[in-house]
């Protein structure tokens, strides 16, 4: 690769990083352009750590033969120790050098696990580099990006060859970085702010006061004697109910289209943004039957370990609500505010005094469609802190028909 060569594919990766282009795309991109300016490349792989609540990294492999590039996102738990142990990306972390390159022979075919496998597919030449970060580069175990490189020259790379790759992947490396800084951040927000909200604050809607009118389905569920069990259990315990409760509870709101605001305590404050009135509230609905039956899946799987178990209760509503970001100037909130939001966690809360896991209101139950004949009422309630009482309506036998 002469000069010119090296200067174009340098401002190739630069435009990669500023056009926003994701890891894949970025890694298929520089290999299709080595191999115009004559780097043998048969085989690529980039190593990167993540942020993220259940994966700890993500894989990136290029074959010259497909063009294609397959990944994998490996987890905290799912690591093969041993493979890592045995790998050229653990050598050169334990010993601090950047590079390492062998010829892939009978000789060296020993010396790490990937190796074997690589002289299978006639792979002749390999190298292995690192681009470390700086420790105020370091994001949660995003400390460096690894990356190796494989040839079926019989010859190998020429030295020339490994030079060019040494001093572009700095430049290469930064670009995955930002890729994946720029995933991180969706991801994070996303976690912990919700899907639709999360999006939102991204969009760049995170000035304080900006709030948009809409109407929505509110759904506040909390767990049945949650007090009692924190104030009885092991404290050890209390964490992993949360978390198996609110992971069966909001797995059946994301796969009716819901999102979750709000994890308060034992609490969970959702909605679904109103297109079709009738349609997003017979989505709640048949999340909040979902629900049901994975938490009763979940207090079986419990039982049989010893471990507490517990119940749902559940109010369902819709109204108008104001949805964006409320608080002071250095500390913002995006939910959503309103009589409507009141409304629905009275109406869950009503659901101890009447002994019924789900209640909805009657603007709910007049939004919906066929499902509105599995309702019946329970009464007119006045609720506190709401002017005018109103008919609740809870689901009776018949609604095992809409699982």
């Amino acid at each position: 690769m002469d000069n010119a060569q090296f200067t174009a594919l340098c401002e190739w990766i630069a435009e990669a990083g500023l056009a926003g282009l994701s890891e894949m795309a970025t890694l298929e991109g520089f290999c299709e352009r080595a191999l115009k300016v004559g780097l043998p490349l048969v085989r690529a792989n980039v190593v990167i750590d993540t942020l993220h609540p259940v994966y700890e990294g993500r894989a990136f492999v290029w074959n010259c033969k497909t063009r294609k590039t397959a990944v994998t996102e490996f987890g905290r738990d799912t690591v093969d120790i041993q493979r890592w142990e045995n790998s050229p990306y653990h050598y050169l972390e334990l010993t601090g050098e950047p590079m390492l390159r062998r010829k892939l022979t009978a000789d060296t075919e020993k010396e790490f696990s990937v190796f074997p496998g690589l002289r299978a597919d006639g792979l002749k030449d390999y190298v292995a580099i690192t681009n470390r970060f700086a420790a105020e580069g370091v994001v949660g175990d995003m400390d460096c990006v690894y990356s190796s490189w494989a040839t079926d020259v019989p010859t190998g790379f020429r030295d020339a060859d490994v030079t060019d790759l040494c001093r572009l992947m700095p430049l290469l490396a930064l670009t995955l970085k930002a890729a994946s800084l720029a995933r991180i951040a969706e991801t994070l927000v996303e976690t912990y702010l919700g899907r639709d909200a999360g999006r939102r604050v991204l969009q760049g809607r995170i000035a304080r006061g900006v709030t948009d009118q809409i109407e929505a389905v509110l759904w506040f569920s909390d767990l049945r004697s949650y007090t009692r069990i924190s104030d009885t259990a092991a404290p050890g315990e209390i964490i992993p109910l949360l978390n198996d409760y609110a992971g069966a509870i909001i797995a059946a709101i994301y796969e009716q289209g819901g999102d979750v605001l709000k994890l308060i305590g034992d609490g969970v404050l959702a909605i679904c943004t109103v297109e079709d009135r009738t349609h997003a509230c017979e989505s709640a609905l048949a999340a909040a039957i979902a629900a049901r039956r994975s938490v009763a899946e979940m207090s079986l799987s419990r039982s049989a370990g010893n471990l507490p178990v517990t119940d749902m209760y559940l109010g369902l509503h819709i109204g108008e609500v104001f949805y964006g970001n409320i608080g002071s100037e250095d500390r913002l909130d995006f939910t959503v505010v309103g009589p409507a939001v009141n409304e629905v966690s009275r109406i869950a809360a009503m659901c101890r005094s009447v002994d019924q896991p789900l209640l909805v209101s009657s603007a709910f139950a007049g939004a919906l469609g066929a499902s509105r004949k599995f309702l019946v009422s329970v009464g007119r309630y006045a609720l506190r802190g709401v002017g005018q009482a109103q008919d609740l309506f809870t689901l009776d036998s018949d609604s095992a028909r809409l699982d």
